[in-house]
């Protein structure tokens, strides 16, 4: 399905990246991986490699705008194009209105999780108009909603923007033959909270709650939301532009 396509992955350390990634060498793509931790890159790295495709290694915090700079330019270098781009590095960070933490939160969460999506997508889309390819953003069904817990209201805010930027997006690039979707995964099994500060020993009371969010009392695979960005990275979702797609067990039905 993507047979010597290049695509680049951001966050791909852990968690919905590292499974995307691997799936998209197992469809036949070399990858670029994204991160900040070389070390858990580096073990992803070898997995792809183990498909017999290849990975480039960019150890970068895409928060920072001079690294973040370097990540289209050294894919384009070492493989020469790039099909697809997906923009899924994210956090958290926790603040409300009367806890007075909201804009130090707030500003922490934007620059990584909508700023520097602008960057790379601004970077990215003269490639992506050389090859007609497509940008796949990772954000959340917390767009679609308030929290009910205020201090993870930068969060929220930040992915409700997200997904109005690929909207954005999508208008202007469709003209270009780029397309621009989201992914919203409602709760997911993997490290994320735990990577955002959470307590380890609360991890599996953390996950029960998150069960009892949704109608079907299940929390997604990452390779579960992976199979659903590589549907709308393929030509099997070539008339697919500007949508959200919700992956999330049916957490919007009852919150």
């Amino acid at each position: 399905m993507f047979n010597n396509k290049v695509v680049i992955v951001t966050g791909a350390s852990s968690g919905i990246g590292a499974a995307v990634a691997q799936l998209f060498a197992k469809e036949g793509a070399n990858v670029a991986i994204v991160a900040r931790n070389h070390a858990k890159l580096t073990d992803i790295g070898k997995k792809i490699e183990a498909t017999g495709k290849k990975a480039l290694i960019i150890q970068a915090d895409i928060s920072i705008e001079e690294e973040a700079g370097t990540v289209i330019s050294k894919t384009i270098d070492h493989f020469g194009k790039l099909d697809v781009l997906v923009n899924n590095a994210g956090i958290s960070s926790q603040g409300s209105i009367m806890d007075g933490k909201i804009i130090e939160a707030y500003d922490k969460v934007m620059k990584t999780n909508v700023r520097a999506v602008i960057h790379l997508t601004s970077l990215a889309a003269p490639y992506l108009a050389k090859t007609k390819g497509n940008i796949v953003n990772v954000s959340s069904a917390a767009a679609f909603r308030p929290s009910k817990e205020p201090t993870s209201s930068p969060y929220f805010i930040s992915k409700a923007a997200l997904d109005h930027f690929s909207r954005c997006a999508a208008l202007e690039l469709a003209a270009e033959g780029i397309r621009v979707n989201t992914v919203n995964p409602g709760p997911v099994d993997n490290d994320f909270f735990i990577n955002n500060g959470g307590d380890n020993s609360l991890k599996s009371e953390k996950k029960k709650i998150m069960e009892d969010f949704t109608a079907l009392g299940y929390l997604s695979t990452n390779e579960e939301i992976g199979d659903v960005i590589l549907f709308l990275a393929s030509d099997k979702a070539k008339s697919v532009t500007g949508s959200s797609y919700s992956i999330d067990n049916g957490l919007l039905l009852k919150y």
